[in-house]
């Protein structure tokens, strides 16, 4: 089973809701014990990093055993972003630190968020990307991003008059800054290609 963290930060019911249209059972929860056992952790969010990272409370922890234990975790959006060590996002504040790096703000002079759809370079030893080509669009909406500066890290990017990650994958956790529960077909694939890992490792 799937278990998506509730901590109720924005997208969570419609994550859920997109695992179930594609036939996977994603529990809603935030009970330490479903989480331990569950085969993937989803981590989704909208909201600013450090009201986030303070909803998250003591999940935290838990996060950061289940992943460095090698249980699959897939940060989406803001989720996505609490992967890394810290953000100046209003202040700064510290993430799960599973990843090295910083979110920042996306520089002035580009449009403020970066909404809609964008075109992103899939690298074909991406896991998440198993079967979606070289490249496709999905849905962004943010307006700070990920520095990452982690060299196990492997990145697909976005053009936006700079190279933005739009995604990142560490042995078992990967994140996107898109949202897949938002990017139609190409999305849907992601989160099965995501569960199919997940089947994987608990096989």
């Amino acid at each position: 089973m799937i278990v998506v963290i509730d901590y109720n930060i924005g997208n969570v019911k419609s994550v859920c809701n997109a695992f179930k249209y594609i036939g996977i059972e994603a529990k809603l929860s935030s009970d330490p014990s479903q989480i331990k056992a569950a085969k993937g952790l989803v981590l989704p969010g909208v909201a600013a990093f450090g009201y986030a990272v303070k909803a998250l409370g003591n999940l935290s922890e838990i996060l950061i055993e289940a992943a460095e234990s090698g249980k699959p975790l897939l940060g989406i959006c803001v989720g996505y972003q609490l992967l890394f060590e810290q953000s100046t996002e209003h202040g700064i504040h510290s993430g799960l630190g599973l990843i090295k790096g910083s979110v920042i703000p996306i520089p002035k002079g580009t449009v403020i968020p970066h909404m809609g759809w964008n075109l992103v370079e899939l690298p074909n030893d991406m896991k998440l990307f198993d079967g979606l080509g070289d490249r496709k669009h999905f849905y962004f909406a943010h307006s700070y991003f990920a520095d990452v500066k982690d060299e196990q890290a492997k990145i697909a990017y976005t053009d936006y008059s700079f190279q933005i990650p739009a995604s990142v994958e560490k042995k078992n956790i990967f994140g996107t800054q898109f949202h897949p529960e938002k990017s139609g077909p190409q999305g849907l694939r992601i989160l099965k290609n995501f569960t199919e890992f997940c089947e994987r490792q608990n096989s």
